[in-house]
């Protein structure tokens, strides 16, 4: 019951005004695709997991059967939290605040959002944050 949802171009124009409507228009569609992807992956996979809960005979084939359904659950439990993320971007659009830094205020760039649609940091301040991220973890 997923809808096909056609994206429009987004306006990538620094002579426009930044998330205008085709924009935001653009990123929205782009991020209930990416959702409803994940959602029909997340019941194929329930589906997968159900019919393969069968009981094997052999140790090994059954070991196999339990290290894949637990990488297949640690796999969906990120799916569940990237769809998270996608919300708080679609809120993000409701409220106005989609495409802007949180750090710093600045728009980010159209090319990075389309890349990273959830995207809540600039690229320079992303990089910050990495930076300092490997500094506290190499202390």
């Amino acid at each position: 019951m997923s809808e096909k949802i056609d994206l429009i171009e987004p306006v990538l124009s620094d002579d426009d005004e930044f998330m205008n409507a085709n924009q935001r228009a653009y990123f929205r569609a782009k991020l209930l695709a990416w959702k409803n992807d994940i959602l029909r992956e997340a019941k194929e996979t329930l589906g997968h997991l159900a019919e393969e809960s069968a009981n094997h005979p052999d140790l090994a084939d059954r070991a196999s059967s339990e290290t894949d359904r637990a990488i297949e659950l640690r796999a969906r439990d990120r799916q569940r939290k990237l769809i998270a993320k996608i919300d708080a971007a679609m809120q993000r659009i409701d409220e106005g605040t989609y495409g802007y830094c949180e750090e710093t205020g600045e728009p980010i760039s159209l090319k990075r959002l389309d890349a990273r649609p959830i995207a809540t940091l600039s690229i320079e301040a992303q990089e910050r944050h990495e930076r300092r991220e490997k500094v506290y973890r190499d202390e």
